[in-house]
């Protein structure tokens, strides 16, 4: 057997990832429209994005060279095209980028978007309530978890480099060290809450701040909860 037989395997993965899907191939208007979303964060660490086309009337023909680094300095990291047309893999191979036919969703998509067919005279049933994900064990430097759909409740601690998201609230019950992303679809409602602040970076509905200084006195290592208001991000001590 060759002595680098065993240097990798391959095996199966499922990574939840965010999309931003693109409404117009105008670049100078939708420049602007990042920017008020989400300012200048060319400082801060990329995320990583599927980058929706689907509702473009000529995808092919967008400016991917001037459109990658747009987003980029916004923080938007593109890793794959997304669109139910098999010819645009092309368009993404020169770009680097992977290529998601949107035609072809993923079972779990699946499952939610397209329950399975009950008899004509039998009335649906009603689809559960959302509930919300508990972690019970410390989320290690390097892990994502996203609670999809729901809260994300974390019973230890979120360590430095670590990643948690949810589409709903986050809460902590221990120190928070990572970084917390809630209202991950865009819900301005959702907030953050942790037993003892020491995050890396915040973000609500995409509002985020990196925590580059000291944190004031009256939050640092206390219970605190993170919210938006009037677009701005706004980090309380819990119980004030």
């Amino acid at each position: 057997m060759s002595p680098v037989a065993n240097a990798f395997d391959i095996k199966s993965a499922s990574l939840d990832l965010l999309a931003i899907l693109l409404r117009t191939d105008n670049l100078d208007e939708l420049s602007q429209a990042l920017d008020a979303r989400f300012g200048n964060t060319s400082e801060a660490p990329a995320e990583a994005f599927v980058l929706d086309v689907e509702a473009l009337p000529n995808p092919a023909d967008l400016d991917f060279g001037r459109l990658l680094p747009l987003l980029s300095r916004r923080g938007i990291r593109a890793v794959a095209l997304r669109h139910p047309d098999n010819a645009l893999a092309a368009v993404a191979g020169r770009f680097g980028l992977a290529f998601a036919n949107s035609a072809a969703q993923p079972r779990s998509v699946q499952t939610v978007q397209e329950p399975a067919a009950k008899p004509a005279a039998e009335a649906p049933a009603p689809a559960p309530a959302s509930s919300c994900m508990i972690i019970d064990r410390p989320v290690r430097a390097g892990q994502q978890i996203y609670a999809k759909g729901c809260d994300l409740v974390v019973l230890a601690m979120v360590n430095t480099g670590a990643e948690v998201i949810a589409d709903g609230n986050i809460h902590v019950y221990a120190p928070l060290r990572g970084r917390a992303l809630a209202g991950a679809r865009g819900n301005p409602q959702a907030r953050i809450f942790t037993r003892s602040m020491e995050a890396e970076l915040v973000s609500i509905a995409g509002v985020y701040r990196t925590i580059e200084q000291a944190l004031p006195e009256s939050i640092l290592g206390k219970p605190t909860q993170i919210y938006l208001e009037n677009e701005r991000l706004v980090m309380s001590a819990l119980g004030e």
